[in-house]
């Protein structure tokens, strides 16, 4: 017996030893946001990308003005609201809530949570804040949500807070080592494979994958990187091509099992 439970420690070692998985995504579907540079409010920066499962809709928003677009496109990427549809929030975050069976956000600073009231035909006609105040570590926060615990997360410097669904702050948050593995170990001073500043500063995203619930933009590497939601650790590398949209700010998303890149001068979302 005791041969055996040194064989399966062995194994459980070596297993927690395993370098990061590395696997290349692939282009799959492309979002057009409504407007041009020369139109009226068409903003700049993409805020994120939801998927209604329900509806089965994507909703795009932009970041940083109420009156910035919204759009809303079926599963093949065409776009099904008109050109005037406006986010009517000042959109960060967007998820959909399936306990509440709606779409909800988060916007800037302390405007609040909002949710959108869709028509029949999944179109937002109305914008209801549900949650006021500055519920966020940080102005531009972007949540994302874990629909498993109803929790709403954010990135701030190397942590992630967890938030109720209600917005109610935990009091939990989660130090992440970047691009460290678990074989690496907590990194010491002088020891950083990257910092903070080697990734997308504003956005988190959750995956619900097992072991790589955490996405992040290494925005040096150019690469999607996912960690465990349990420690903190690097578990997986997904390489991207060259083509592909790299930002410092926002502009990230993932949403119906893929990842969402903007381009702002192209003003797509390309989801991977």
């Amino acid at each position: 017996k005791l041969l055996i439970l040194l064989c399966i420690f062995t194994i459980r070692m070596q297993a927690d030893a395993q370098p990061a998985i590395e696997k290349t995504l692939k282009k799959v579907t492309i979002l057009t946001m409504p407007r041009t540079v020369d139109d009226d409010m068409p903003g700049t920066r993409g805020a994120c990308v939801a998927w209604h499962p329900v509806q089965k809709k994507y909703y795009a928003a932009m970041a940083g003005n109420i009156g910035y677009p919204l759009g809303v496109f079926d599963v093949t990427g065409k776009r099904l609201s008109s050109d005037t549809l406006n986010c009517n929030a000042d959109v960060r975050g967007l998820w959909y809530n399936p306990q509440k069976k709606e779409l909800q956000g988060n916007s800037y600073n302390d405007y609040g949570w909002f949710r959108y009231v869709v028509n029949g035909k999944g179109i937002p006609v109305k914008t209801a804040i549900f949650l006021e105040g500055k519920n966020q570590p940080d102005n531009n926060s972007v949540g994302a949500f874990n629909p498993t615990k109803q929790q709403v997360l954010f990135l701030f410097g190397n942590d992630i807070f967890f938030y109720s669904a209600q917005g109610v702050e935990s009091g939990q948050s989660l130090t992440i080592n970047w691009g460290r593995t678990k074989t690496d170990g907590v990194s010491e001073e002088g020891e950083e494979i990257w910092t903070s500043e080697d990734y997308n500063s504003t956005t988190v995203v959750y995956t619900g994958i097992k072991g790589a619930e955490l996405g992040f933009v290494n925005t040096t590497d150019s690469q999607i990187e996912l960690y465990n939601i349990a420690d903190g650790f690097l578990t997986r590398k997904l390489k991207l091509p060259e083509d592909a949209a790299i930002n410092e700010t926002f502009n990230f998303a993932y949403a119906n099992g893929m990842f969402w890149l903007f381009n702002i001068q192209d003003r797509t979302w390309t989801g991977y």
